[in-house]
């Protein structure tokens, strides 16, 4: 008989969390949270292993599969719970480049031995935090003597089976060799919002990590628990006004962390009735057909973690850590890496912009601003060349500014004409162009248009940053997929793209009308799992040289300052043009001079996704808060803000700013009109 975690189970456990890993039969095996909120189930029931887990008693996962196919065996079926290891994790480690410096990170795990039929083993592997659930394989050498040291993964059956009513946040995944060139998939695709499971991806291929749920729990179900203050938004449908008056929003995050050149990304699946998501590899076609959509390992080997980030409010969702808790440097830095800002002409005067003279002025603007870097872009081998490139970074570097040069990835794997062009390709062709990058001056570089998920791609991701480091080069990587804990796997990784861009914003006047509802979705999405280069604080009136022409930004100035400290990278684009220092109000220059990019804390304080967010980061003893009205409607909010208690701060809306004296208990009063934004430090 399949045993399921009973409420009075559940009470003990969130009771009695210091029991963190029991045995409740030989069927069922549970693992709980330090703090006893998080409760996961596994069992073998009929010789298939699934899991469910709760989260305050209430189910956010319904019985889900596990298990791996693989070319030495077949670990999804016939199988037996035969040995549990269990341990309590405390560990600490500091960061420079992500939303938090110093992390502590404290969970429970527990390891499954699992044998099949044939007698084959492996283990599943369970880690448990306050906010997060991770799991991932280990695979054993295979045979009598262990002779077998190598096996493909054909399919992985790990599923994600939300409970019914769940409303999901996703991006379909694309198929390989489509959009422009050909340089697609490259997780650019629109989210659709509070949609039910049920509706199809709109290519058939599923969705891009990461994945977002609202799990909609009746106020019966939680009684006892605490209820979130939900802000009035007068954007919001009155369905969802009237909803929330007898529903708690519960959440749930799913993504993956650990890819390395070892692995494939993966993503989740359609909806399946009664299994739920499930992970799925990449399409044969990408990287144009070349290498394996299932990945080869040598054994003993360990698969990519699973995460699975839960929240009573979207609070664990904007401020996990859990893509860097399961990782580790696999190397050490070349050099001390600088955070910073970068002026970057392209995203407004295009590809015209790419020569000697146009530069100048970004390097000059930057030199003004106070900004660490300018990013030359495509084409400057052809448009500039590579004598005055070297002559054009000497300048810079006169002016306390260093040059960051954009490069095309291919190789083989789409049509993309931009140069430069097969340079970080291959080894030898990496080695000489990073030793002359070295030789001017150069300190990062910005890859663009990869071919997919493909493990011969991953293997190109880490090279490149592998070489890039051994020269003290910081990456960038646009056209690409999501990183997946790259930031503290490889110590020189800035940021990727892996997301509908401003560029965007400059091509289609729908997107510039859409980036309020864009930028409020990524804190919650995107950028809740890993850095994001979305490419500039958008301060010109309209996406035109002259700043008179083609359509309008629809975002006010202080919703794009606002988003400095809302779109997390360590090194980050603010997008000024020349002539927005005439034109920009002398404050605003100032918050745009004195932004920071790297931070020791993040705290979400309230918002929704697609719709508002206000969030919270420090850099060192300042904190810097931000709020975002995504929507075409006015907001009000009543903000508490208990890191600034005791604190003088100013409030910084379009055309105003308000200081307040230090308050024992520190609270605002924000109203934003449509599509503005607000800043407090």
């Amino acid at each position: 008989m399949r045993l399921r975690l009973s409420n009075m189970l559940r009470m003990a456990m969130a009771l009695f969390a210091v029991a963190s890993v029991t045995v409740s039969n030989a069927e069922e095996y549970n693992v709980v949270s330090p703090d006893g909120r998080i409760a996961v189930s596994i069992s073998d029931d009929g010789g298939r292993l699934r899991y469910e887990a709760c989260l305050d008693g209430v189910q956010m996962l319904q019985p889900s599969a596990l298990g791996l196919l693989t070319t030495v065996g077949d670990f999804g079926s016939g199988l037996q719970v035969v040995g549990e290891e269990s341990r309590s994790i405390s560990e600490t480690y500091t960061m420079r480049n992500t939303k938090a410096s110093h992390v502590y990170y404290c969970a429970n795990e527990l390891t499954l031995k699992v044998k099949n039929t044939a007698g084959q083993q492996f283990a599943v592997q369970f880690r448990v935090s306050n906010r997060d659930v991770a799991f991932r394989y280990m695979l054993e050498r295979q045979g009598k003597d262990g002779d077998t040291k190598r096996t493909r993964v054909l399919r992985e059956l790990s599923a994600f089976n939300p409970v019914g009513g769940t409303k999901t946040f996703l991006c379909p995944q694309i198929g390989p060799e489509t959009g422009w060139e050909q340089t697609k998939p490259s997780y650019e695709e629109d989210y659709l919002l509070d949609q039910d499971m049920n509706v199809r991806s709109q290519f058939g291929l599923g969705y891009t990590f990461p994945c977002l749920f609202r799990v909609a729990v009746s106020d019966k179900s939680s009684q006892g628990k605490a209820k979130k203050k939900h802000t009035t938004l007068n954007a919001q449908p009155s369905a969802l006004n009237a909803q929330r008056s007898t529903l708690n929003n519960y959440w749930m995050l799913i993504s993956e962390t650990g890819v390395t050149s070892q692995y494939c990304g993966s993503h989740l699946s359609d909806y399946t009735v009664g299994e739920g998501y499930a992970i799925a590899f990449p399409h044969e076609g990408e990287n144009n057909g070349i290498g394996s959509a299932s990945p080869s390992v040598a054994l003993p080997s360990a698969t990519p973690w699973r995460t699975i980030t839960m929240g009573s409010t979207l609070a664990p969702i904007v401020e996990t850590t859990v893509a860097y808790d399961l990782v580790s440097p696999l190397y050490q830095p070349g050099t001390a890496y600088k955070g910073g800002r970068y002026t970057w002409s392209w995203l407004v005067w295009q590809d015209e912009s790419i020569n000697y003279d146009d530069q100048v002025q970004f390097i000059d603007l930057a030199s003004k601003m106070g900004f660490e870097y300018t990013l030359v872009d495509n084409w400057w081998d052809e448009r500039i060349g590579r004598d005055r490139i070297a002559e054009l970074s000497s300048y810079a570097q006169s002016r306390g500014v260093s040059l960051m040069l954009w490069y095309n990835s291919n190789g083989s794997w789409n049509d993309a004409p931009q140069t430069p062009r097969q340079c970080m390709n291959t080894s030898v062709a990496r080695h000489r162009e990073m030793a002359w990058l070295k030789s001017i001056g150069v300190k990062g570089i910005k890859v663009d248009f990869f071919g997919g998920d493909k493990q011969q791609t991953m293997q190109l991701y880490e090279d490149i940053l592998a070489d890039a480091n051994l020269y003290g080069i910081q990456v960038i990587f646009h056209g690409c997929t999501l990183p997946r804990g790259w930031e503290r796997m490889y110590p020189n990784f800035v940021a990727s793209e892996a997301v509908l861009a401003s560029e965007n914003v400059f091509f289609d006047p729908r997107h510039a009308n859409n980036e309020g509802k864009e930028l409020t979705l990524h804190p919650f999405i995107r950028n809740a799992v890993a850095s994001m280069d979305w490419g500039g604080v958008i301060m010109n009136k309209y996406l035109s040289r002259d700043n008179k022409s083609r359509h309008r930004r629809a975002t006010s100035d202080m919703f794009e300052i606002a988003t400095a400290i809302t779109n997390q990278s360590e090194v980050n684009c603010i997008a000024m043009q020349p002539n927005n220092l005439d034109e920009l109000p002398a404050d605003e220059l100032q918050l745009l001079r004195d932004m920071p990019t790297q931070w020791d804390e993040t705290r979400f304080i309230d918002g929704y996704p697609g719709r508002y967010v206000v969030m919270a980061r420090r850099h060192a003893n300042r904190w810097y808060i931000a709020a975002l009205n995504g929507t075409g409607e006015p907001l009000s909010l009543d903000l508490a803000l208990p890191m600034l208690d005791g604190t003088a701060f100013t409030l910084y809306t379009d055309g105003n700013q308000k200081t307040y004296g230090a308050m024992k208990s520190a609270k605002v009063k924000l109203k934003l009109p449509a599509l503005a934004g607000a800043l407090i430090k």
